[in-house]
């Protein structure tokens, strides 16, 4: 078959030759070959997407009929290269997240036809913009985001007069915007957010720029007052000026946009009223004063309202009733007093009504029930006073349900179990009464419920079994009584469970999810019993007042048990005997769980000998493979490697460590068998393998809720070894190859091999063993010196990587993963989240990015460079907890 007939070739009429490539998202890799060059008839070539490395080769200079190139999203390293300034037929160049280093080519000015596009953003390049780019009259859009480019923006970059996309975000630029930008008539957007650009904007900006639509300078250094002529921008649709030093009022010009449609304002110094006329109106964290006005209910466009952590006082006014389009409201932490008007419920569009925190009173509005589009009503922390309308149960899609400290009374209503799709109710710090209503347990979905500092009475309903997703549940400082219903050990996803200060009595459940609660979450109740790892006494085992009767029947059947058992026994004994002969290997189960005594002779057996087709992983001091135990049982084997010199102490230490923990999210060891040449560990499998293989091939694929869902497992794991164990456990070796999935997709932390335990008075400890590289923690150093402080730091940087799909070994010199990610927020979510993770034209988009931004902020708590910064693990299962509740709403 000719060339031109594969897959992305086209080739000329006439002369046959190779005249276009594209093979964009073909999965591809390895280096683009040197024999490329010879392609010389090529005019439009397009490899992104793909996993191309290395350097370009010189060869390319050859091709001087190219017009288009794009090798975006690879991983191609090296320097830009300067032959680029050969290719003069360039009109279109996208190098857009490679890994290219150093500074930009003054070459660049010699691609004098170059006029589309340059896109270079998510590289690593540093140094300053050079001068001689501004010969590039013709160009149309340069983007240089997402790089170290430092120094001043140049003057003569105004010389681009055809400029309509001017993008240099996220980079180290300092000094004043030069003022002739705002000259270029064909601009329609600009975007220098996230630099230390410093100065102030012209009051003259928009004179020149009559097609203007969008302006983002957040994130710098700008202050003085807004620009007055912002009226000139009558295409403007987005202005973002937040987090900078901008102070005055905000302009009464802005109200004449009638195309504006992103307002961003947040964290300056603005002061004075607000303005009217506005499509969409995003305001977050200024000190906006004075009352909301009136005419905000002539907006009739308005989609979102977004005035959030502001000094706004006064009332609601009542012509937001007006706003019939209105999706979202959002008006928490301001001063505002008065009612909730009943005007908020012919806005029948609603989605969203956010009002915490603030000084309302007066009841909760009956009507809300009839606004049936709403799927979350946030209206916690301020003074309502009245019961919960029964009308509320038919919100049959609300997802999030927050009445959380107020001043509400009367009986939880019994329609509260018609909410079907609720994930979050949070009733917490009210004056409820009464019991808790037994429809409550139809609630299947519901992941969070707090009722605590009420008073409830009443017993714990049977029917709360039902409620198998419930993840957190806190009944705390109530007066309910009677006993724990033991059906609750059916909640198999239960984290959080609190009955503590109640007057609850009898024995404390130990199967299910209470295997991994602590004491503190029942102390306080009357007469509970149980483990002793719950800090009350032991449950009585029999009573004292049997009848002779009871005793006779109960010596007669252990007479009867005993006849038949111990002939058995013996038996049994002695095949074992003859079988230790034939086999005399000496097998030693851990103590922890009963186990079969499994041999040498078995384990060669089972694995066919340890053969290369059963291996399924190798580590540090041994190999791993999977094999059917006697036919049935599919195990996974671990094998040391006794020639090594740690290996002994790894295995003596995953044995120590093992002895004593039991966790869901830990992998199960079934049983060990040792002697002097030989050391294995019986595993649980995990057919699904790792996270490593689930995240980096293309024949697999995780959503957002399975990663974090996967993530919180292993923080829960974590919490478990630096809180749970009676003498903290520092895993040592946290990194994605080692989180194990099972077969219902639930991660497990496998190979202890060179985990710590800390000493009862210890908060760290030395060790020579070092972590993987990328997961190092600064404090590593040259001593050795670790905590279960590390495991945070490393933890932090595997978040990093699940959501963003890159590896923390792959960033080189001065810029580290870390650092990527830390540039890009807030703003710039969508420039390093997975793209498979979001949907660009989705109706949740910004919700998807504003849970990925949480994700990442706590992922950058978690590993900064103090440790004494970092999250703990308990924390961190309590905002990921939080945040898998925000996604579970999507």
């Amino acid at each position: 078959m000719s060339v031109c007939h594969w897959v992305g070739v086209t080739c000329g009429s006439l002369h046959k030759r190779v005249k276009s490539l594209n093979l964009a998202d073909m999965a591809l890799n390895d280096r683009i070959p040197p024999d490329f060059g010879n392609l010389t008839f090529l005019v439009s070539v397009n490899l992104g997407s793909n996993s191309f490395r290395g350097n370009l080769p010189q060869e390319m200079a050859h091709l001087r009929r190219l017009k288009f190139l794009d090798l975006s999203f690879n991983s191609f390293r090296g320097d830009v290269p300067s032959w680029f300034g050969f290719l003069h037929e360039l009109q279109f160049l996208h190098l857009r997240n490679n890994s290219f280093t150093g500074s930009l080519p003054s070459s660049f000015s010699n691609i004098t036809n170059l006029e589309i596009v340059l896109k270079l953003r998510g590289n690593k390049l540093k140094g300053s913009i050079p001068l001689s780019l501004s010969n590039a009259s013709r160009l149309e859009t340069l983007d240089l985001s997402y790089n170290s480019l430092r120094g001043n923006i140049p003057e003569g970059i105004t010389n681009l007069h055809n400029m309509n996309s001017l993008v240099i975000q996220f980079n180290q630029l300092m000094g004043s915007i030069p003022s002739t930008i705002f000259n270029i008539s064909r601009i329609e957007f600009i975007a220098f957010t996230g630099n230390s650009l410093s100065g102030s904007l012209p009051n003259g900006l928009c004179n020149g720029l009559p097609i203007l639509k969008g302006l983002y300078v957040s994130y710098n250094k700008l202050y003085r007052h807004m620009p007055t002529s912002l009226s000139n921008c009558s295409q403007l649709q987005i202005l973002s000026l937040s987090e900078n030093e901008f102070d005055g009022p905000i302009q009464r010009e802005i109200g004449r946009l009638s195309n504006l449609q992103i307002l961003e304002l947040g964290a300056n110094h603005f002061t004075g009223n607000l303005t009217t006329s506005l499509s969409t109106f995003l305001a977050i964290s200024c000190k906006i004063q004075g009352r909301i006005p009136v005419e905000i209910g002539n907006l009739s466009s308005l989609l979102d309202l977004d005035l959030s952590g502001n000094n706004l006082a006064g009332s609601i006014p009542t012509s937001i009733g007006n706003l019939r389009n209105l999706q979202g409201l959002f008006l928490s932490s301001n001063k505002l007093t008065g009612s909730i008007v009943d005007n908020i419920c012919k806005l029948q569009c609603l989605d969203v009504i956010n009002l915490t925190q603030n000084q309302l009173s007066g009841s909760h509005p009956n009507c809300l029930g009839k606004v049936t589009s709403l799927r979350e009503i946030h209206l916690g922390s301020y003074k309502l006073s009245s019961n919960i309308p029964p009308r509320l149960g038919n919100l049959h899609d609300l997802v999030v349900l927050d009445l959380s400290s107020n001043n509400m009374v009367g009986s939880l209503p019994r329609e509260i179990g018609n909410l079907q799709a609720a994930k979050l109710i949070d009733l917490s710090m009210n004056q409820f009464s009464n019991g808790i209503p037994r429809e409550i347990g139809g609630l299947q979905n519901l992941a969070h419920l707090s009722l605590r500092h009420n008073k409830l009475q009443g017993s714990i309903p049977e029917s709360m079994s039902n409620m198998v997703g419930l993840e957190f549940l806190d009944l705390s400082y109530n007066n309910i009584s009677g006993t724990i219903p033991k059906s609750l050990e059916k909640l198999q996803n239960l984290k959080y469970f609190n009955v503590s200060v109640y007057k609850l009595y009898g024995e404390i459940p130990s199967g299910g999810p209470f295997k991994n609660l602590t004491s503190h979450f029942f102390i306080h109740n009357e007469a509970l019993c149980g483990s002793s790892r719950f800090s009350v006494p032991p449950c009585p085992t029999s009573s004292k007042h049997r009848s002779n009767r009871k005793k006779l029947v109960v010596l007669s059947l252990l007479l009867a048990i005993a006849v038949v058992f111990f002939p058995m026994t013996f038996v049994l004994l002695w095949i074992r005997y003859r079988r230790g002969k034939s086999a005399p290997q000496q097998a030693l189960s851990l103590s922890t769980v009963a186990r079969e005594r499994i041999s040498r002779n078995e384990l060669l057996q089972a694995t066919d000998a340890f053969s290369e087709s059963n291996l399924i992983g190798s580590g540090s001091f041994g190999s791993v493979y999977k094999s059917v135990l006697r036919s049935v049982t599919v195990i996974a084997v671990k094998v040391f490697n006794l020639q090594l010199d740690m290996a002994f102490k790894s295995f003596d230490m995953e044995c120590e460590i093992l002895h004593s923990l039991r966790h869901r999210n830990l992998v199960k060891v079934i049983t060990s068998c040792s002697n002097l040449d030989f050391k294995a560990l019986v595993l649980k499998y995990m057919p699904n393998g790792s996270l490593d293989k689930y995240l980096y091939s293309h024949n697999y694929f995780l959503d957002i809720r399975q990663r974090l869902s996967i993530i919180l497992d292993v923080a829960c794991a974590l919490e478990y070894l630096h809180h749970g164990c009676t003498s903290p456990v520092i895993y040592c070796d946290l990194k994605l190859s080692n989180v194990l999935l099972d077969e219902d997709m639930v991660a497990h932390l496998s190979d202890f091999g060179i985990s710590k335990l800390l000493g009862e008075d210890e908060s760290d400890l030395y060790t020579k063993t070092l972590e993987t590289f990328g997961y190092i923690v600064p404090e590593y150093g040259l001593d050795g010196l670790v905590s279960t402080k590390c495991d945070v730091y490393s933890y932090g940087i595997m978040l990093l990587e699940t959501f963003t799909r890159r590896k923390s070994n792959e960033f080189e010199g001065n810029l580290s993963l870390k650092q990527w990610v830390s540039y890009s927020l807030p703003d710039a979510v969508m420039e390093v989240v997975d793209a498979n993770l979001v949907t660009p034209m989705g109706n949740h988009l910004q919700k998807e990015l504003d849970v990925v931004a949480s994700i990442m902020k706590l992922a950058l708590d978690c590993c900064s460079e103090s440790p004494a910064r970092r999250t703990n693990m308990k924390d961190v299962v309590g905002m990921l907890q939080k945040i898998k509740i925000q996604i579970l709403a999507l």
